[in-house]
């Protein structure tokens, strides 16, 4: 739990861009993974090694906690590896390590790093939650839980009074947003059978995101099937019941997505710090959420369902492959140049045109995300209604641009 005594909101950075958007946007904790050893290993984003300083130090500045994700199955040709990135992640300060390995667990704790144990644990009662507070701070629960189990854990760990090896009370954290898998807490085999690639090593196919038909090989029958998606759960959305998610005493409300794009941390994180806020100030409201939903229905999803939670039907399908998201991003041009006492960035225009009243996006490793309207555009130093390919044109900015900085523009699907 934070210091103001709220609820933690940790949210998933696959990039720097991601990074940035979080730390922009009011998360409490960050969680990364870095080369190989984690569950976003076929992810592009990871980060190095050698981005650990800088991961750290921007969130220092910020006073948020860094979580270095190592919660895959680990095999005895790992262990010097895990051993070099958890000695690494100890030299930077990073807050804690996200473990379901025993080897990777024992050696943090060796060498005096806090652990986090993973929701690959798959922890459902409170006697698991004892038996890992000899190694652990903080325990994910397992993702099939009701509120009423997870909130019967947290009264018991304060009943009980069971301390971490901080000698604090053991924190409870669930998952609160994102994508949800068929398979129990995360371990899946199917795309080990299928491709030889391990989705409990980090290297999902998604098989379970595909169209299929069941046809029974005996008779030729073609079993109907509601929902073709059958494997294919929607995305958690607990926004509309997170008065009831945080009265459980669950201390860490984790955002899933280290996978998706920075504008997705940036209004996932946005709109449920101020969901979060509200519900500490009693401002928290129906209206309100209507308006949150409206906005995470802009970014990525596959739906929205609030999962095992509230204890309703097992499973939500999704009705269809990829996004059901009511905007896109479309790429325009590249940041050139940046003129800082007057505040204006300079682009150049690579691909498709934008004009006075377009919803602009602005993302990089830096920058992070911004997201306006765009009021003013200059065209050879002459204000214009439009910019097209080819164009340099220039825009006032509320932020510093930098060379590395990409421009979008947001169109409605």
């Amino acid at each position: 739990m934070t210091m103001s005594g709220k609820i933690e909101l940790m949210a998933p950075a696959g990039n720097f861009e991601s990074l940035q958007a979080a730390l922009d946007n009011g998360a409490d904790s960050v969680y990364f993974g870095v080369e190989q050893l984690n569950m976003r290993a076929r992810a592009s984003m990871n980060f190095t090694i050698d981005d650990l300083p800088e991961i750290v130090n921007r969130c220092n500045k910020k006073v948020v906690r860094t979580y270095l994700t190592l919660n895959t199955i680990i095999y005895d040709h790992d262990l010097s590896i895990i051993r070099t990135l958890i000695d690494a992640a100890r030299k930077a300060n990073v807050t804690a390590i996200i473990a379901m390995d025993q080897a990777v667990i024992a050696y943090a704790r060796q060498v005096g790093m806090e652990v986090h144990i993973s929701t690959q644990i798959n922890i459902t009662n409170i006697e698991t939650v004892r038996f890992y507070s000899m190694f652990a701070d903080t325990m994910v629960m397992s993702r099939e839980l009701s509120l009423r189990q997870v909130k019967k854990i947290c009264d018991q760990i304060e009943k009980d009074k069971i301390k971490g090896p901080s000698g604090n009370l053991v924190e409870v954290e669930i998952f609160g947003h994102g994508a949800l898998c068929m398979a129990v807490s995360g371990k899946c085999y199917l795309s080990l059978h299928s491709h030889n690639s391990s989705a409990n090593r980090g290297a999902c196919k998604q098989n379970c995101r595909k169209k299929y038909t069941v046809v029974d090989q005996e008779s030729g029958f073609e079993i109907e099937l509601d929902n073709e998606y059958m494997m294919s759960p929607k995305d958690l959305c607990t926004l509309d019941f997170l008065d009831q998610v945080i009265d459980t005493g669950a201390k860490v409300l984790k955002i899933e997505g280290r996978g998706r794009a920075p504008e997705y941390v940036a209004t996932v994180i946005k709109t449920y710090r101020e969901a979060i806020d509200a519900y500490y100030d009693n401002s928290y409201s129906a209206e309100k959420v209507e308006g949150w939903m409206k906005d995470l229905e802009k970014v990525y999803n596959r739906g929205f369902w609030s999962g095992y939670y509230l204890g309703q039907k097992l499973g939500e399908w999704s009705e269809g492959s990829g996004s059901h998201a009511t905007q896109k991003k479309v790429y325009v041009g590249k940041g050139a140049h940046y003129f800082p006492k007057p505040g204006i960035g300079e682009f150049k225009i690579e691909a498709y045109d934008i004009k006075v009243g377009d919803r602009i996006l602005v993302t990089g490793p830096t920058t992070g995300v911004k997201e306006f309207d765009l009021e003013e555009l200059m065209v050879n130093d002459e204000k214009s209604e439009i910019a097209t390919k080819g164009d340099s044109c220039t825009i006032p900015l509320d932020f510093r641009l930098r060379l590395s900085d990409k421009l979008y523009k947001i169109v409605k699907v």
